[in-house]
């Protein structure tokens, strides 16, 4: 029922676009009617004796995740919102929530993570150390799970008590990474690979010309799981009051637990069903015996409540804080990619910014075009010289990444981030054999030998193997000394830790790669230290979030903000109306879709 009523909101609202700009009400008409229907009310209470609800499967992002204008539309309308949240929201949400009188305790909700998040380890732990500040305010935190993750673990081991349902089980059997290769497929499909590479390490290129891990594949993937691995063992027995190695032997012995030997090895501390949780928060929370549940909120409207009052308090300081999450590309790239000309020019506009007394870029990105990252970091560069430039690390910042990075002023990363990755390759297919098996064939008319460098109708010669890799090995080069140059190291040292190889957070420090293991509030004070602020600043997150009007503005006309008080009077008591009638649709939920109602919505004017 609810998927046909998002579909029958959806051509509602086409139907009204259309028949808006037929009545001539024009671009002025159609931003009211998305004003009417994204309103909301005033907005979410805390009530005394709360406790806050932590839903683990949320997905937990860098930046704000961006839907399409009919996904936020649709959002808006059915009034559900996409499982996720920004990781500058929960910590701030923790924070606020760990200060707030209201909020009696925390409930790790972990039932509904059966298929686990997309979140990344690093930002797990700077999750955790969150939940360590919250709990050290000798305030209850509470964990409940169905069947037990390593990340939900990870995050849990923190709390005061980890209650597994008796039908549940825990998973804690290490890590593993697998690799697939395409070698043999792409052989039989008669889809030849040629590669140029610099750097044993630089395995991305190994799954389409080899059948397994190469040695020194296998090599640098075994270290850094072990890294890892070996970083959650650590806390995790901290907070547990086990050493490593004991967690180490159950992994090893026992990989899967039920939730009674779970509980007999020290892992979780209570095995009980869902009711029983929920009678142990109603005495937190004061309710009685009789009461449905206990008095909560969640964390991401609770977020919705720290937002609103943070927006009170502003300063003419501003600390610019810019997401590069994603794969970087040329061009502009989508909302999901980091496109090096749009991100350089953001860069460029913060810096002419006097508003802006520095910059904090969160690097979440596994890299990708070269020549993007160049035009990135060379905004980069220029923006140092005028004020401070710090680097987050989140969960890679690798490759091209790292590249992005390199001439901050300082570089925070956590023990679990993926970095270095200091490489070049290139990929060469062509598709020779498998269009000759299937009957087609080309021929060519040129006027040079190296005419038809990029063609992939054939394998490329000897002589144009030998000009990309020149390509490869200079861009190579180009990265080692900027590396050399901006962290200070010798060539020759760049050299040995680079060859492609990928390092945890932990090593990457001692490499000298990076500066400091922290998070991104540690960076965030540490650019407020280094612009010499005190405590007067606030952060301004970039790319900037559009609202759903400012969206549809933006493709509509090419505008980029509406004031709703040049809305005539007239228009909006009609679309106050409109809001009121698609209210009543959305109710419209019986199960059998049939109902016993007015005929009509009655209203007299």
């Amino acid at each position: 029922m609810r998927q046909f009523l998002k579909q029958t909101f959806a051509s509602l609202i086409g139907s009204l676009f259309s028949l808006i700009i037929f009545l001539g009400l024009g671009t002025t008409g159609l931003l009211l009617l998305i004003i009417a229907v994204a309103s909301r009310d005033t907005g979410p209470q805390v009530q005394d004796k709360s406790v806050l609800v932590f839903d683990l499967s949320v997905n937990i992002t860098d930046n704000d995740p961006v839907s399409t204008t009919s996904e936020a539309l649709t959002e808006a309308i059915s009034g559900e919102e996409a499982n996720s949240i920004t990781l500058r929201a929960v910590l701030d949400t923790l924070e606020a929530a760990r200060q707030d009188d209201r909020i009696q305790a925390l409930y790790l909700d972990g039932s509904r993570s059966i298929a686990g998040s997309n979140t990344g380890w690093a930002t797990l732990t700077e999750v955790r150390s969150a939940l360590e500040d919250f709990r050290a305010a000798d305030k209850p935190i509470i964990f409940y799970d169905l069947i037990l993750g390593e990340k939900e673990y990870y995050l849990g081991s923190v709390t005061d008590e980890i209650v597994l349902n008796p039908m549940g089980a825990m998973e804690f059997n290490g890590f593993a990474s697998e690799q697939i290769f395409f070698k043999g497929a792409l052989e039989k499909l008669g889809i030849g690979v040629q590669i140029v590479r610099v750097g044993k390490y630089k395995s991305a290129v190994e799954p389409f010309i080899l059948q397994q891990l190469s040695p020194e594949s296998r090599e640098q993937i075994q270290q850094l799981i072990n890294d890892v691995w070996g970083e959650m063992l650590a806390k995790v027995g901290k907070s547990r009051q086990m050493n490593p190695q004991q967690l180490q032997a159950i992994a090893d012995s026992q990989g899967v637990l039920m939730a009674k030997d779970a509980r007999q090895q020290g892992l979780v501390d209570k095995v009980a069903y869902f009711d029983e949780v929920v009678a142990e928060l109603k005495k937190l929370t004061g309710n009685s015996k009789e009461d449905k549940s206990f008095r909560q909120i969640s964390l991401n409207t609770y977020a919705k409540v720290v937002s609103k009052d943070s927006k009170q308090r502003s300063s003419e300081n501003k600390i610019a804080l810019v997401y590069a999450e994603g794969e970087i590309v040329n061009g502009q790239g989508s909302v999901q990619q980091v496109g090096g000309e749009r991100f350089a020019k953001q860069i460029r506009q913060l810096r002419l910014d006097k508003d802006v007394k520095a910059v904090v870029l969160r690097v979440n990105s596994p890299g990708g075009s070269a020549t993007a990252s160049e035009v990135i970091q060379r905004e980069v560069r220029l923006t140092r010289k005028q004020k401070p430039v710090i680097v987050s690390m989140g969960n890679v910042a690798a490759s091209g990444g790292y590249w992005i990075s390199t001439y901050s002023d300082r570089i925070f990363a956590q023990p679990n981030t993926v970095t270095g990755s200091i490489g070049v390759f290139g990929l060469l297919p062509n598709l020779q054999e498998l269009a000759n098996e299937n009957g087609i064939t080309w021929d060519i008319v040129k006027t040079g030998r190296l005419a038809d460098i990029s063609s992939i109708n054939r394998p490329k010669t000897e002589q144009e193997l030998e000009i990309y890799q020149k390509m490869v090995n200079q861009t190579y080069n180009q990265f080692l000394d900027k590396v050399a140059e901006s962290r200070k190291l010798p060539k020759p040292k760049v050299a040995e830790i680079a060859q492609g190889r990928v390092w945890s957070g932990i090593d990457a420090k001692q490499l000298g790669l990076v500066d400091e293991i922290g998070g991104l509030d540690d960076a965030i004070a540490y650019a407020a230290k280094q612009a010499k602020l005190e405590n007067d600043w606030e952060v301004q997150e970039y790319p900037e979030v559009r609202s759903l009007e400012e969206r549809i503005v933006e493709s509509l006309t090419g505008q980029t903000s509406f004031g709703k008080d040049q809305l005539p009077e007239s228009l909006s008591r009609e679309f106050q109306k409109l809001q009121e009638d698609l209210a009543i649709l959305k109710a419209m939920n019986d199960p059998r879709s049939v109902y016993a109602r007015l005929p009509f919505n009655w209203r007299l004017d």
